[in-house]
C-alpha cells in the first residue's frame, strides 16, 4: 500500500510517476534523433555540392593551365621568332659590310 500511496502522493503534487518520465524521456529522445537526421541529411548535401564546386574548380584549374601553358608557348615562340629576325638583319647588315671591305681592299692588295 505504500507504493500506491506514494503515485497518489505523486500525482497530486504534479509529480510524473516513473513511466511518464521514461515516455517523456523517449519523445525527447526521438525528437533528437529526428532533428540530427535532418541536420546529417543537410551536411550531406552541402558536402555534395562541395564536392561538385571543387570538381568544377578543378576542372577551371586544368583549362587554365592549358590556357597558360599554350601562351608560353606563343610567347616563346614570338621571342624566337623576333630573335630569329634580328640575327638575319645583323647577317645581312654584317655581308653588306664584308662586301663594303672587301670593294675598298685593292685586287692585287691581298697576293702579297
Amino acid at each position: 500500500m505504500h507504493t500506491e500511496d506514494t503515485y497518489a502522493a505523486d500525482d497530486w503534487l504534479g509529480i510524473p510517476t516513473p513511466l511518464e518520465t521514461a515516455r517523456q524521456h523517449a519523445l525527447l529522445l526521438e525528437n533528437e534523433v529526428a532533428e540530427l537526421n535532418l541536420q546529417l541529411r543537410a551536411a550531406r548535401e552541402n558536402i555534395y555540392k562541395l564536392v561538385r564546386l571543387h570538381a568544377a574548380a578543378v576542372h577551371d584549374r586544368d583549362e587554365a593551365v592549358v590556357r597558360v601553358r599554350s601562351k608560353a608557348a606563343e610567347a616563346t615562340q614570338h621571342r624566337h621568332r623576333n630573335r630569329v629576325i634580328e640575327l638575319e638583319a645583323s647577317c645581312e647588315f654584317l655581308r653588306r659590310t664584308n662586301e663594303d671591305l672587301r670593294r675598298q681592299i685593292p685586287v692585287g692588295a691581298w697576293r702579297r
